[in-house]
């Protein structure tokens, strides 16, 4: 039997309209060598009915309760038999039908393959563009978007796949793990892959919090010496993100700018100080 050099996951829950457009741009693509999976967690809305009309393209689904978000990602990590494996989650679609087709002829190059991401918000849409140099101090700030990053199956199992006890940020530290523990390859992709849904958990202003926390916790136990730091860049980013709408002044705005670049000058020199 041929490997198969592509899993495509998608998980749902509740969001019928959002799996059937997340489908409808997997089916559609021009590339259909594509093991297609869906985790659904138990939806009581029409989604086992869009589960079932498209019941022919997808490959493997289920619908039972899960753990979460993570928990469902695992199960198809488990269920998949492709090489690769893109997250695609409800709502979450392919940018065009020939995405693919330009994509998977180059898995074969890293351990990690990521693209772009066209964001739309209610009022507006754009391009996120993402680092071709991936370090540590990149993940400090960002992250890799999973709807746009084809990766190793071997990879993930290698990292014990997803870490359930987080939330929110998992992905964010399987990215982090990846490049930073196990030196995993990468290579930017200078296309948009997926359009992406921004009303995901991890873009609501209402988890921000946690997303600090989880992070916080994740650097204290595994990277101990850089805690402290990150803290402390996402208490200046708080401001920054608070102040902005009050500083529409020019003079206002430099006197704000020096005031942050003194408290970051003051939180680095206490601690070249600190005994």
């Amino acid at each position: 039997m041929a490997l198969i050099k592509l899993s495509i996951i998608t998980i749902n829950y509740n969001d019928a309209a959002g799996l059937e457009a997340t489908i409808q741009s997997v089916v559609t693509q021009t590339w259909r060598d594509v093991e297609f999976i869906v985790i659904d967690g138990g939806s009581t809305d029409e989604s086992k009915t869009v589960l079932e009309k498209y019941r022919q393209d997808i490959a493997y689904s289920i619908s039972e309760k899960d753990k979460g978000i993570y928990n469902a990602m695992n199960k198809g990590i488990d269920a998949a038999k492709g090489e690769y494996l893109l997250f695609l989650n409800s709502g979450d679609t392919l940018f065009n039908d020939a995405v693919l087709g330009t994509v998977v002829p180059s898995l074969k190059d890293a351990d990690i393959l990521y693209g772009d991401l066209l964001i739309k918000e209610p009022a507006k849409e754009w391009v996120k563009h993402y680092n071709e140099r991936l370090t540590f101090d990149y993940f400090m700030r960002d992250t890799l978007p999973h709807q746009g990053a084809f990766i190793l199956r071997e990879l993930l199992i290698k990292a014990g796949k997803y870490d359930e006890s987080l939330k929110i940020v998992a992905d964010w530290k399987f990215f982090l793990d990846a490049v930073c523990k196990y030196d995993a390859t990468t290579k930017y992709l200078p296309h948009v892959i997926s359009i992406y849904d921004y009303t995901g958990v991890s873009s609501r202003p209402e988890y921000f919090a946690v997303q600090l926390e989880e992070k916080k916790k994740v650097l204290t136990s595994g990277y101990p010496l850089h805690a402290d730091s990150y803290r402390e860049l996402e208490d200046l980013r708080y401001l920054k993100r608070h102040y902005e709408d009050l500083t529409k002044n020019f003079f206002v705005r430099k006197i704000f700018a020096l005031q942050l670049k003194s408290r970051a000058l003051s939180g680095r020199f206490k601690k070249l100080f600190k005994k």
